[in-house]
């Protein structure tokens, strides 16, 4: 599996966020996105899941299912948690099963893996920004997707829970999965290279990909080693940065 933009340019409330912004991701790599706030990572990753229409260029899945969008396979983790406060943990794992074409899946192991099993019958409301985080986080589990699409996945998350999640990307990489990541820190793993926003290509550019002009410029290099399917597409918030 290989996901390709070419040139993709991105305009919300009648301005350019991006343009001329291209990468390539396949089966086991992870592509860090990076970039300034407003730079227009979080609106990437929502156009790439469909949530923002591709306002120039193209977008292409290859070796995926032919008879599925891009965002129906994909799984997009903004940086709101889509939870419905008045339901429970379990409640709230339950629906998006079901939304996601899957309601015969079992949902206590995903939530023991993140943590919340002894918390299933607590209303959402009640959790705290980290909890909601790690609901969310459970999601990734319930359903088999081969697509990650990451906003700022650490944020509000403990050293426990940070280290947790960079065990499920590990685990999807090696199963051959995909992960876009947008994210100004580490995340604990390897990036097979980078996509930078906002800023002028860099001289350590290999990969010839990238250009673009003004807001959206962009580019594409090896990165260093950080430090530190079925249904429907997701139609989860986000704000952009």
């Amino acid at each position: 599996m290989r996901l390709t933009a070419s040139n993709l340019a991105c305009r919300r409330g009648g301005r350019e966020v991006f343009a001329g912004v291209s990468f390539s991701a396949a089966s086991g790599e992870l592509l860090a996105i990076r970039g300034r706030n407003g730079a227009g990572k979080s609106s990437l990753l929502r156009t790439v899941v469909g949530l923002v229409r591709v306002a120039g260029g193209q977008l292409a899945l290859e070796a995926g299912d032919p008879e599925l969008t891009i965002g129906e396979q994909a799984h997009y983790l903004g940086h709101q948690d889509a939870l419905k406060p008045s339901l429970s943990v379990r409640e709230n794992l339950q629906f998006w099963a079901d939304f996601l074409g899957t309601g015969a899946a079992a949902i206590g192991e995903p939530l023991a893996k993140v943590g919340l099993d002894t918390l299933a019958d607590l209303p959402a409301a009640y959790l705290s920004a980290g909890q909601r985080r790690r609901l969310s986080i459970a999601r990734l589990l319930v359903v088999t997707r081969p697509i990650w699409l990451l906003d700022e996945p650490l944020s509000a998350l403990d050293a426990a829970a940070q280290q947790s999640l960079t065990d499920f990307m590990r685990t999807h990489l090696a199963a051959g999965g995909v992960i876009l990541a947008a994210t100004h820190g580490g995340l604990g793993l390897p990036a097979a290279r980078e996509v930078w926003l906002g800023q002028a290509p860099s001289p350590l550019a290999g990969e010839g990909w990238g250009g673009g002009s003004g807001a959206g410029a962009t580019t594409s290099t090896p990165a260093p080693r950080l430090a530190t399917p079925s249904g429907r597409s997701q139609r989860e918030g986000g704000e952009e940065s």
